[in-house]
């Protein structure tokens, strides 16, 4: 069995190499070719969470299971928020066949989802881009969204101005061609902003309807469970609102559980899957006045399809560490 870092993923894999990976599983987990049973989360108290995501990419191809804690305090101490393993089995006996750190497998496969979804949803002309939030989803949004859009700024918001100015004296060692301002207030980074990606672990939303201008496209990444909301039910009440997979959404996300649950829309206010936009099955951006939502809960197939591509190119390079399981 090949057990394989978090340095090792990021050797292996590139966000254009995941960007198209992602792009090709959507559509596949749209047409309903792969198994995903909801994220089950167990909480450990003090805000910590193990996450289990099991899932399979169809009969006869790569299943596994992706473990991963959730400790919000992890960056405090110079740690990923989120920490686990990705392990894939053999399809034909079983066995284990690879450990995939968990970490960097979710920093780039979540980064390059939005950027798909931003293909898709944002316009061809959006140079400025506001972030909210300066851990390590943020640092990889900044290096994927450039990868299909012209950004040329970004507007930042940290929880204080002394973290957003370290992250970025950090970022911008390598983003030479983007320019940077920080802001106190979400509100005065988002005004002026094409897309708008939140990246934060906020229980309370950060994002208000009120605050995005018309044309803006939103990719709302950081509340993966229920527990955590960063965009305003208004938000997505005047937005063209899509997914990555419907039945995380309906269980996960938490301002549409409030939305159904208050009468306020029906499930069917979900326009549909980023894959059936890919595939052609789904109308995106309809014109440059409308405002876009991709609602990203994460999903284990984004992990699997990322995980198996990376022990495949582990093993024809001949890298990576292998121990017997049997």
């Amino acid at each position: 069995m090949k057990i394989l870092s978090a340095e090792d993923v990021k050797n292996l894999l590139s966000l254009g190499e995941a960007i198209n990976l992602i792009k090709k599983q959507m559509v596949s987990v749209s047409k309903r070719e792969c198994i995903l049973p909801l994220r089950n989360v167990v909480d450990l108290g003090q805000s910590k969470k193990i996450g289990i995501m099991p899932g399979s990419l169809g009969e006869g191809m790569v299943f596994g299971v992706k473990l991963l804690s959730l400790f919000p305090e992890n960056p405090s101490k110079g740690l990923s928020s989120h920490i686990g393993l990705i392990t894939l089995f053999d399809p034909d006996t079983g066995i284990p066949k690879g450990v995939v750190n968990a970490d960097m497998i979710t920093a780039i496969r979540t980064a390059a989802a939005s950027a798909v979804a931003t293909e898709q949803l944002a316009k061809d002309t959006s140079k400025t881009m506001a972030i909210i939030g300066t851990g390590e989803q943020a640092e990889y949004h900044i290096k994927s969204i450039p990868l299909i859009r012209p950004i040329k700024e970004i507007n930042l918001v940290g929880s204080s101005v002394e973290k957003a100015q370290i992250f970025v004296d950090k970022v911008s060692k390598s983003s030479h061609n983007l320019k940077f301002k920080i802001f106190e207030k979400v509100k005065d980074a988002v005004e002026t902003s094409d897309i708008i990606c939140t990246v934060t672990s906020s229980k309370d939303p950060v994002l208000f309807g009120d605050w995005v201008k018309s044309g803006t496209h939103i990719n709302a990444v950081g509340a993966s469970i229920p527990l955590f909301q960063e965009i305003d039910i208004s938000v997505i009440t005047k937005a063209r609102l899509f997914v990555d997979y419907i039945p995380s959404a309906l269980a996960q996300a938490k301002e549409i559980l409030y939305g159904i649950e208050n009468n306020i829309f029906k499930e069917n206010f979900i326009l549909g899957e980023i894959g059936e936009v890919l595939a052609g099955n789904k109308i995106g951006r309809r014109g440059q006045e409308d405002i876009t939502v991709y609602r990203s809960l994460g999903i284990a197939a984004q992990d699997l399809v990322c995980a198996q591509y990376v022990l495949e190119k582990s093993n024809k390079l001949k890298t990576g560490n292998s121990v017997k399981v049997l």
